[in-house]
C-alpha cells in the first residue's frame, strides 16, 4: 500500500478523481434541484436527467473504447476534462440567456465524454502500476467512490443553497480546470498498437471477437448483464420496501441508502487489506449468493434493523465484488483492448439495467413486491453459479489478449 502511494501516476490519477467527483457531484445535485425548481417538480424533467446521464453509456461507449484504444491516454483524459469544463460554461451563458432546458444538454456532453476518459484512465493503470498493487488500487478507487456517495450529495446541496446554480456550474468548471492541469504531470505515453491500421469499425468488431472468444470475459459480461436487470428491478422499487413492508414514509430510504454506502466503504477498506490474501473466485461467487439471499431478507422482512443490517452488509459485499471484477478487468485484459472490452460490456449492464427498471412497475403490478424481488434474487444465484465456472488465469488471458492482437493485425495486412 505504501508504494502505491509512492506510485506518481496513481497519486496523480487519485487526485483529478477527487476533484472530478466533487464537481460532478457540485453539479448533479445543483441541476436537480434547478430542474425541479424551474418545471414545478415535473417527475418528468426530472427523470429525464437520469436517462440522459444513462442513454450516452448505451450509445457511446462502444466507439469510446475504441477511440481510447486508438489515443493517447493522456491527452484523452486531458482533453475530456476540459471539454467537460468548457461545456458547463457554455450551459452557463445559455442558463443567462433563459435556456433553461440547456442543463440536459450539459448532462448529455459530460456523460459522452466520461465514455472516453475512463477507459483511458484504466490504460494509465495498467501500464504504470504493477500486478500486485491492482487490487489496493481498485479498492481505493472504489472507497472513494462510496466516500462521495455519502458526502457528495451533502457537499452538492451546501453549494446549491449557498450560492445558487452559476456559481456551482462554475466550481464545477473550475475543479475540471484544475484536473487537466495536473494530469500534465504524468508521464508522457503513447497510442495503443492499434491506431497504426484498421478502421473503427474492424477494431470495434475486434473487441466484440475479443470476449466472444474468452470464455472468462463472456461470463463476466453475463454476471454485468444479470447485476444490471436485478439492479434495474430492486433500485426502482426499493422505496415500497420501505414504505409497504416496513411502514415507513419514504424519506426513511435516505437512512437505508447512506447504509449501503457506508458498507461499501468499509468493504473497500477491507478489500485492500485482504483481498490478495482471499481466493477470488469464492469472492465474486459468494458475493453474489449474498447479495441474492439478502435481497429475499430485505423483501421479505418486515423488522426495520433487519432490513438495515442487510442493506449494510450487502454493501460490503458488493464493495468486495466490484472491486475483485475491476481488478481482473485491469490485470487480464490485454492494454490495447481495454477501451473496447469495457465499451462491450459496460453497455450490457446499463442496457438491462434500464430494461428492468421499465418492467419493474407493471410487473409489480401484475404480481407483488416479493415476487419481484423474488425474480431478481434467482438472477443473481443464476450469476453466481456463471461465475464459479469461470478460470481466472491471467497468463492465460493476457497471452490470449496478445495473440488476438497478432491475429488483427495479420488480418489488416492480408487486407
Amino acid at each position: 500500500m505504501k508504494g502505491l502511494w509512492g506510485n506518481k501516476v496513481f497519486l496523480t490519477v487519485f487526485i483529478t478523481d477527487t476533484l472530478e467527483n466533487i464537481g460532478i457531484w457540485i453539479r448533479n445535485m445543483a441541476l436537480l434541484y434547478y430542474v425541479m425548481e424551474t418545471s414545478g417538480n415535473n417527475p418528468t424533467a426530472v427523470s429525464l436527467l437520469t436517462a440522459i446521464e444513462l442513454a450516452p453509456i448505451l450509445v457511446f461507449s462502444i466507439i469510446g473504447g475504441a477511440l481510447a484504444d486508438r489515443w493517447n491516454p493522456k491527452r484523452t483524459m486531458i482533453a475530456g476534462n476540459l471539454l467537460s469544463a468548457l461545456s458547463v460554461l457554455v450551459i452557463v451563458y445559455l442558463l443567462w440567456q433563459g435556456m433553461w432546458i440547456a442543463v440536459f444538454f450539459a448532462t448529455f456532453i459530460s456523460a459522452v465524454v466520461s465514455q472516453f476518459s475512463q477507459p483511458s484512465s484504466a490504460k494509465m493503470m495498467k501500464r504504470h502500476i504493477p500486478d500486485e498493487q491492482v487490487a489496493a488500487a481498485v479498492s481505493i478507487s472504489q472507497s472513494t467512490g462510496s466516500i462521495f456517495l455519502l458526502v457528495g450529495p451533502i457537499v452538492g446541496t451546501f453549494f446549491f443553497e449557498q450560492w445558487g446554480i452559476y456559481p456551482s456550474l462554475l466550481t464545477m468548471a473550475g475543479l475540471f480546470f484544475v484536473s487537466a492541469l495536473i494530469l500534465l504531470i504524468l508521464p508522457t505515453s503513447t497510442a495503443s498498437a492499434t491506431e497504426e491500421g484498421g478502421t473503427l469499425l474492424s477494431e470495434i468488431k475486434a473487441g466484440f471477437a475479443y470476449v466472444k472468444k474468452r470464455p472468462a470475459l463472456r461470463r463476466i459480461a453475463i454476471t454485468f448483464s444479470c447485476l444490471g436487470l436485478s439492479s434495474g428491478f430492486i433500485n426502482s422499487l426499493e422505496v415500497f420496501v420501505i414504505t409497504d413492508r416496513l411502514l415507513l414514509s419514504k424519506e426513511a430510504i435516505q437512512w437505508f441508502t447512506a447504509l449501503d454506502g457506508l458498507g461499501m466503504l468499509l468493504g473497500g477498506i477491507l478489500a485492500s487489506i485482504y483481498l490478495e490474501r482471499l481466493n477470488s473466485r469464492w469472492v465474486i461467487t459468494g458475493g453474489l449468493i449474498f447479495f441474492a439471499l439478502s435481497v429475499a431478507v430485505e423483501v421479505l422482512s418486515v423488522w426495520m434493523y433487519l432490513t438495515a443490517a442487510m442493506r449494510f452488509f450487502t454493501g460490503i459485499g458488493m464493495a468486495f465484488l466490484q472491486i475483485v471484477i475491476g481488478m481482473f478487468m485491469i490485470k487480464l485484459v490485454d492494454e490495447a483492448y481495454i477501451g473496447r472490452v469495457n465499451g462491450t460490456i459496460s453497455p450490457l449492464m446499463v442496457g438491462l439495467m434500464m430494461v428492468g427498471s421499465f418492467a419493474a412497475g407493471p410487473l409489480m403490478q401484475m404480481t407483488s413486491l416479493i415476487t419481484v424481488f423474488l425474480i431478481a434474487s434467482v438472477i443473481l444465484l443464476l450469476a453466481a453459479w456463471g461465475c464459479n465456472r469461470i478460470k481466472w488465469d491471467s497468463a492465460e488471458v493476457t497471452q490470449d489478449g496478445a495473440n488476438q492482437l497478432l491475429e488483427h493485425k495479420q488480418a489488416q495486412t492480408l487486407s
